[in-house]
């Protein structure tokens, strides 16, 4: 599978990137997942946004870089997705990998699925909370302290 991964600002981000981020944001997280919610949380404009797209322009994985205090006190990775075709290939390691290169040797918050929790702790995510529902998902916190 032949890839191109990209990583910018909101800014810019064309309008064509922009709707393919939401196409499959709203494919998994909305329709898939079963879980009615609003999507455009207000963080978008704040965060870089790292992909990998195919040739055609349709992306394989994503996930956006919040910055510190946006939504934790430390810098977050967030909507970590993989496109269900592309899902057992490991590029949702290679994803996160590169999240974590972006953002250097700091402190990283997750809000994860909490299915989710040994996937992350393969990355150094340890457990910071208790679970909690979120739309109808369980879920809990992870942070990732510097190495």
């Amino acid at each position: 599978m032949q890839l191109t991964w990209h990583r910018c600002a909101f800014a810019e981000l064309t309008a064509a990137e922009l709707y393919a981020i939401v196409v499959l944001r709203e494919q998994v997280f909305i329709v898939e997942q079963t879980c009615p919610y609003l999507d455009a949380d207000g963080l978008d404009p704040a965060s870089e946004h790292l992909w990998a797209a195919r040739e055609d322009g349709a992306l394989a994985a994503y996930l956006r870089i919040v910055p510190a205090g946006a939504k934790f006190d430390e810098v977050a990775l967030g909507r970590i997705i993989t496109a269900p075709w592309a899902r057992g290939t490991g590029l949702g390691k290679d994803l996160v990998r590169r999240g974590l290169a972006a953002v250097g040797n700091v402190p990283v918050r997750i809000g994860a699925q909490a299915h989710l929790e040994r996937f992350y702790g393969e990355f150094g995510f340890a457990r910071a909370s208790d679970n909690y529902d979120e739309d109808g998902i369980p879920h809990l916190e992870m942070l990732r302290m510097p190495r």
